[in-house]
C-alpha cells in the first residue's frame, strides 16, 4: 500500500536516500528502509520526528505488533528507524536504543538430492534448466542469479564472481563441470548480451519467473513440498554438508557473515539424523 506524506517528509526522505546512496546501500535496502520510513512519518504526521524520545518509538512498533508484522519486517522498521537517527541526524547510537525481537529459529525445507534431480528432470526448456542449475549448482540467492553478468564466469578457474551479494560483498564460488557444460549449451543457443540471463529486450530476468518455473517444476515431479528458488540455495548447502564439505567452506561459498547461519544446515542433514538412534528400535515389539 502506497503511504501518502506530507512535502516536509518527502524532502527528508530524499535526503536519507541520498546518504543512503552516498553510503552504497544496495537498491533494496534503499526501496527497504523508504518503505518503512513512510510508514514511520505517517503514524507521525502531525509530530516532530527529531523529536521523538525512546517511548514514543516503542509505542510505533507496538503497534506494528498489533498490526501483524512479523518479526523481520520489525527489524527492518528498527534498521530504518535507526539509519535516520544515528546516520541521518547523526545522533549518538547510546542516545536511542531499542531491544530487538528474537528472530523464530525455522529450520529450511531442503529437497534431497534424488528430489533436486527429479525438479531438474521435470524441466525441459533448457533456459529455464539453465536457471535453476545455476541457483543450486552454486547456492545462489535469486537475486544473485538475475544480477550475474557475463564477465562473471570464469571458464579458466572454473569458478563464478557474485558482485556486490548481500551486504555488498564479492564472492567467488568453485563451479562443476557439468554446469559449465550446460552453460556453454545455453550460451550457443540464446547468444545473451550483458546480463548472463536474459529477461525481455535484455533486461534483468524477473524474480517473479523464476518463482514460476520452481513451481511448475514441483508440480510436474509430484513434489509436495513448499519450494521456492531459494530452497534449491538451501538443498546445495545440506548437500555440501552431507558430503563432508567443511562448514567454514559452506559459510565462505554461500556468503553468510556469520557461521551460525551456516549451522542451521546442520539440523537439516540426513548424515546428521541418521546417526541419531532411535531407542525405539531395542524395544522387543513384535
Amino acid at each position: 500500500m502506497i503511504q501518502f506524506i506530507d512535502v516536509c517528509a518527502m524532502k527528508i526522505l530524499e535526503q536519507v536516500i541520498k546518504k543512503m546512496r552516498i553510503k552504497r546501500y544496495s537498491a533494496n535496502t534503499i526501496n527497504t528502509y523508504v518503505s518503512c520510513l513512510k510508514l514511520f512519518f505517517k503514524y507521525f504526521e502531525k509530530t516532530n520526528t527529531e523529536q521523538l524520545g525512546k517511548e514514543e518509538v516503542m509505542s510505533y512498533l507496538e503497534h506494528l505488533v498489533k498490526k501483524g508484522y512479523s518479526k523481520s519486517a520489525q527489524n527492518q522498521h528498527i534498521n530504518a528507524i535507526k539509519f535516520y537517527y544515528e546516520k541521518h541526524l547523526g545522533y549518538e547510537r547510546t542516545f536511542y536504543f531499542i531491544e530487538r525481537p528474537f528472530k523464530d529459529q525455522k529450520i529450511p525445507v531442503v529437497l534431497s538430492k534424488a528430489e533436486t534431480q527429479r525438479l531438474f528432470q521435470a524441466i525441459d526448456n533448457l533456459k529455464h534448466r539453465t536457471i535453476l542449475y545455476t541457483i543450486y549448482g552454486c547456492g545462489l540467492r535469486i537475486s544473485e542469479l538475475i544480477n550475474l553478468k557475463m564477465s562473471d564466469v570464469d571458464r579458466e578457474r572454473m569458478c563464478l564472481w557474485v558482485r556486490k551479494g548481500k551486504g555488498n560483498k564479492d564472492r567467488q564460488i568453485p563451479m562443476s563441470p557439468k554446469l559449465l557444460a550446460l552453460l556453454e549449451r545455453y550460451y550457443k543457443s540464446y547468444k545473451p548480451e550483458g546480463f548472463l540471463i536474459n529477461g525481455q529486450h535484455g533486461l534483468k530476468y524477473s524474480a517473479g519467473s523464476i518463482q514460476k518455473i520452481v513451481k511448475a517444476a514441483c508440480k510436474k515431479a509430484a513434489i509436495q513440498k513448499h519450494v521456492t528458488p531459494h530452497t534449491l540455495r538451501h538443498s546445495f548447502a545440506t548437500h555440501l554438508l552431507e558430503n563432508g564439505t567443511d562448514l567454514r567452506c559452506i559459510q565462505s561459498i554461500l556468503g553468510h557473515n556469520d557461521i551460525k547461519t551456516t549451522q542451521i544446515y546442520t539440523h537439516v542433514t540426513s548424515a546428521h539424523l541418521n546417526s541419531i538412534k532411535n531407542p525405539f528400535d531395542d524395544m522387543n515389539i513384535d
